[in-house]
């Protein structure tokens, strides 16, 4: 049996604490997903965040409303859930700017993290 290695993963933020709070279903099936990104794998619920390169997000509904945990895994070998949150926004899809301020913050704390742990 081949052994699939994943990739290590790190919460940037308040990130895990954010997705520990969400309904144990979501949890689950994010927790899954996460498993899938890991070993390499794009997970069927995740679709590219527009208009960030590289920034991906997995939309998970429940019980009427949507959650979205977003990650990047183009920071060598490493995996970053950047931001996990209840959509909002009544703007259709759109993700609402306060969200996506935070997203670019974090990113910038994820790439700063891993200057530091390759030293």
């Amino acid at each position: 049996m081949k052994k699939i290695l994943l990739k290590p993963l790190r919460f940037i933020g308040s990130a895990d604490k954010d997705l520990r709070a969400m309904p144990k279903t979501v949890k689950i099936k994010v927790g899954r997903a996460l498993q899938y990104v890991q070993g390499g794998q794009t997970p069927e619920a995740a679709k590219p965040l527009k208009g960030m390169a590289g920034v991906m997000e997995i939309v998970t509904r429940y019980d009427k409303d949507t959650y979205r945990s977003v990650y990047i895994t183009e920071i060598k070998g490493m995996v970053y859930v950047l931001h996990c949150f209840k959509k909002k926004s009544k703007q259709g899809n759109k993700t609402p700017k306060e969200d996506i301020d935070l997203i670019k913050h974090r990113l910038r704390l994820a790439h700063e993290d891993n200057e530091r742990t390759k030293q």
